[in-house]
């Protein structure tokens, strides 16, 4: 039984009662502020507003019962929270982060732990006291570490032992950090231990009253071309835009389990495994995952009941190289797919094997979800939906004037006259870069897309990836998308590279699928030319193509395209004028 299992029944016999009941805050009793078409309340808070109201639900019977949180360890250890546990737990993780750990509110946590109880804890703790919870990966190395600690001056960090050494390496150099939270089993030395404090703490927290727009998050974007930025977002951009979509996507009732298969550094993951579950009373089912299996997760979905899975394309495509006919899925329902491209061939796949759909969602940190194919919604292979409720997304050209369907430009959301809620604070300590990303109404994506006469957006690629060869504008995307039909492929990225005749011309980056790694290169070059030029237009082909053994990639996993082209063109002397 894992130890906060077993702190939940001690917290159930002591029969710990919830203090801050009486303090909620009602949006009826304060000012409100005009924000976009919706009316802003001057103070919210997610835990106090949304978790207690849930857990006054359960007391009063009008809750289903089950659990809120269901977590698996990879030992099949089980965790089940309703939200009258996750209200109760939450309060004493509040506790230990403004008492023994001496936080104030306002300061910065960073929370680098992989998919434990704990980090829900940690989140919800953290905006209970008013505290600015900063989540990385696991992954980072000291370098990584160091620059967020300094650059966010972090007055406190939460991890495990994944990384607690390399925090140690780095702390010297850390001088606003003052805390180090470990949660782990062992013990280690200049840390405070969470497991003890979080049972020696009381049950019973006075949830400070934050304002909508204040700092709940910072998030590092993911830094694909030069350092990552530090995107803060409000208590009204996370908290109040969840309670608002949950009043009216209708994508998520009481009675789902639903699992999101990606990584706690991601803001889709407080998104779809917090925020937006928790805002309607869904259960978020979690498995730590240690290391990605393919077959751990079809095992999963054939045992537990899930009935909404969400996952980058590339845990669909791992999943498709298993042999589906051995599992079934009886509760499951709903598939989405985020943070990548789904290639088509990919949809069409997962359809013929298992009967179900993939519905994409598009977005970035910067600004929450702001397209998705809905429940309700037809799905085109290709297309990542349309515009989410309360936002205005459009495709721009350079004046930031609105493009007609059917051409390409650049995706944008609409941030004037009034920003609408879910869109970030701003870039910390940098206002110019802020400002430098809005072009006329719209804050810049950096995308390029198109948007069709039913109002679906079509992803091509990052603006500054568009390769334009010869006149002709090519969308890596495209490429990437036929290339990853072919079998032989089994992951690329394309880039453009300097050609003294065309300008620029198309190159693949192609690491091969293992059976096709003792082909003949020049052969199997030729090979994946013909078949691009069979499945897309023919001037799109990668006339230059390399096989590698990997990608480079950020620490959350996206590939590093700037990095790519960029060595491309430094190699050949040359400055790409685009």
């Amino acid at each position: 039984m894992h130890w906060l299992q077993k702190l939940q029944g001690l917290c159930k016999r002591w029969g710990t009662h919830m203090f801050n009941h009486a303090l909620h805050i009602h949006a009826r009793q304060l000012t409100p502020l005009q924000w976009g078409n919706q009316e802003l309340p001057a103070k919210f808070n997610f835990a106090s507003n949304v978790m207690d109201h849930w857990a006054d639900m359960e007391k009063a019977g009008q809750r289903p019962p089950g659990p809120a949180l269901w977590w698996v360890s990879g030992d099949g250890d089980e965790v089940k929270w309703n939200f009258r546990d996750l209200s109760e737990l939450s309060q004493r993780a509040a506790n230990v982060l403004s008492g023994p750990s001496g936080l104030q509110r306002g300061d910065r946590v960073a929370v680098v732990l992989p998919r434990v109880p704990e980090w829900w804890l940690v989140i919800l703790g953290c905006i209970r006291a008013g505290l600015v919870f900063m989540p990385a990966t696991i992954q980072m190395t000291a370098k990584d570490i160091l620059y967020r600690l300094q650059v966010s001056k972090a007055r406190a960090i939460v991890a495990g032992d994944e990384v607690a050494e390399a925090v140690d390496t780095v702390a010297p150099d850390c001088p606003a950090l003052k805390t180090k939270l470990l949660v782990s089993e062992k013990r280690r030395d200049g840390w405070l231990d969470f497991k003890t404090l979080l049972q020696e703490a009381s049950s019973a927290h006075r949830c400070v009253e934050t304002g909508s727009q204040e700092a709940a998050a910072i998030y590092f974007t993911s830094g694909t071309s030069g350092s990552p930025k530090m995107a803060e977002h409000s208590h009204s951009s996370l908290g109040f835009k969840a309670k608002i979509d949950a009043s009216t996507w209708k994508d998520l009732q009481v009675s789902d389990v639903t699992w999101n298969v990606t990584d706690t550094a991601w803001i889709v993951n407080l998104i779809c495994s917090l925020m937006e579950p928790w805002a309607t009373g869904a259960c978020i089912f979690i498995h730590q995952l240690p290391k990605f299996d393919p077959v751990v997760i079809l095992k999963v979905l054939s045992r537990y009941p899930i009935n909404i899975m969400a996952g980058a394309p590339v845990v669909y495509q791992m999943l498709l190289q298993q042999d589906l006919s051995s599992y079934k899925f009886p509760h499951l329902q709903y598939c989405y797919s985020g943070g990548d491209t789904l290639l088509p061939d990919t949809l069409e796949k997962w359809r013929a094997q298992t009967g179900l759909d993939i519905r994409e969602f598009y977005g970035q940190t910067e600004t929450g979800l702001t397209c998705r194919v809905s429940k309700t919604m037809k799905i085109k292979p290709g297309y990542m939906g349309t515009t989410i409720p309360h936002y205005d997304v459009q495709v721009i050209d350079d004046k930031g004037d609105i493009l007609p369907p059917g051409i390409e430009g650049d995706i944008g959301v609409r941030v004037k006259p009034i920003k609408p809620i879910g869109i970030f604070s701003g870039y910390v300590d940098n206002p110019k870069k802020t400002a430098a990303n809005i072009r006329g109404d719209f804050w810049l994506l950096g995308d390029r897309g198109i948007k069709d006469q039913d109002g679906y957006f079509q992803f091509l690629g990052r603006a500054d990836d568009i390769i334009n060869s010869s006149g002709y504008r090519i969308g890596p995307s495209e490429v990437e998308n036929a290339l990853m039909e072919h079998p032989a492929v089994a992951e690329t990225a394309v880039v453009s590279s300097p050609d003294p005749i065309r300008g620029e011309v198309v190159k693949a980056f192609v690491v091969l699928a293992p059976e096709f790694l003792s082909r003949d290169q020049h052969q199997l070059t030729k090979e994946l030319q013909q078949h691009v030029k069979k499945v897309t237009a023919p001037y799109k082909y990668p006339r230059k193509m390399e096989f590698v053994s990997d990608l480079p990639k950020t620490i959350t996993g996206k590939i590093q395209w700037a990095k790519l082209r960029d060595k491309e063109w430094k190699n050949s002397g040359r400055v790409r004028t685009q």
